[in-house]
């Protein structure tokens, strides 16, 4: 069956997730920033079908979240490097675990504690107004529409509703 593109439709998480497309690709990255680099490791860290695999490690390279680095000639191999596009979906990642650590995690606590090294304290992430650094909570925050929203869509009347518009202009 194929799966429906939303890479035209205009909004960032949706772009995002056609970029993503399924559960492996994240974990594919998660595994980059633990440190994995080569194909056998990421599949036998995951369990995951070779064909799998290198599809989502073509993908990402094609995306620019990672880069292949030849480390062998016979037979040519590669190493998989998070990008600076890749090493910023790490905020991404710390806030799935964040919400996963509070919604699904048993009794025993978090599977996986982020420790910043930096200050050298166990943290989790949270999401800040960038301007104000206070939380950023759904019953405190609007969407409007952004520059790059595209003009042949800001007039229709589902739009406008859903942007708080009214009906017509």
């Amino acid at each position: 069956m194929k799966r429906t593109s939303f890479s035209n439709w205009p909004c960032s998480i949706a772009t995002t997730m056609d970029l993503l497309g399924d559960a492996w690709t994240p974990l594919v990255l998660r595994e980059a920033f633990y440190g994995i680099r080569r194909f056998d490791a990421f599949q036998q860290e995951l369990g995951i079908a070779r064909n799998t695999l290198t599809d989502r490690l073509r993908r990402l390279v094609d995306e620019g979240l990672l880069e292949k680095r030849p480390y062998q000639d016979e037979p040519r191999r590669y190493d998989y490097v998070l990008t600076e596009k890749g090493r910023d979906f790490f905020g991404v990642l710390a806030a799935l675990s964040r919400w996963g650590d509070r919604w699904l995690a048993g009794e025993e606590g978090a599977p996986v504690v982020f420790h910043h090294d930096t200050c050298g304290h166990d943290t989790h992430a949270e999401v800040v107004c960038a301007r104000c650094r206070e939380p950023l909570r759904a019953e405190d925050t609007s969407m409007r529409m952004g520059p790059g929203y595209p003009e042949r869509l800001k007039q229709r009347p589902d739009v406008r509703r859903r942007f708080n518009l009214g009906a017509d202009p």
